[in-house]
């Protein structure tokens, strides 16, 4: 799920602030690991995520996409474009291919976000 920042509600709006809130994006029951990423055009993960159930990272993930433009792809073939300005939620069961520079901003489940990493490492090791 993705959602331009411009899109957001307005919660409140005086002079010199602007807060924009949106209610319900997602539930973590879990500690949460924060992450900066920079990434190049041309990387896709789903390579490095073979040998994961489905094929697919098993992390939720939310997060703002800084600058650069991203698809993600989920399990169920549905793909979208997540773009510089966006807030973004991606379910556990999708994939990431970059299609401009970008950086990200993430929350993510810390032991579960940590486990697809380390495969991720596990796999560029043999590669």
């Amino acid at each position: 799920m993705r959602i331009p920042g411009y899109a957001i509600p307005v919660k409140m709006d005086v002079p010199g602030a602007t807060v924009r809130q949106l209610s319900d994006f997602g539930t973590a029951a879990a500690v949460l690991g924060a992450e900066h990423l920079s990434l190049s055009a041309g990387t896709d993960i789903a390579p490095l995520l073979q040998g994961l159930e489905e094929d697919l990272c098993q992390s939720p993930h939310w997060g703002y996409v800084v600058s650069g433009r991203l698809t993600v792809t989920y399990g169920d073939g549905q793909a979208e474009s997540c773009a510089t300005g966006d807030l973004v939620h991606w379910p556990a069961g999708h994939s990431v291919r970059v299609d401009e520079d970008a950086e990200v901003v993430l929350f993510s489940p810390q032991l579960e976000h940590l486990h697809v990493l380390d495969h991720m490492l596990r796999r560029l090791a043999t590669t």
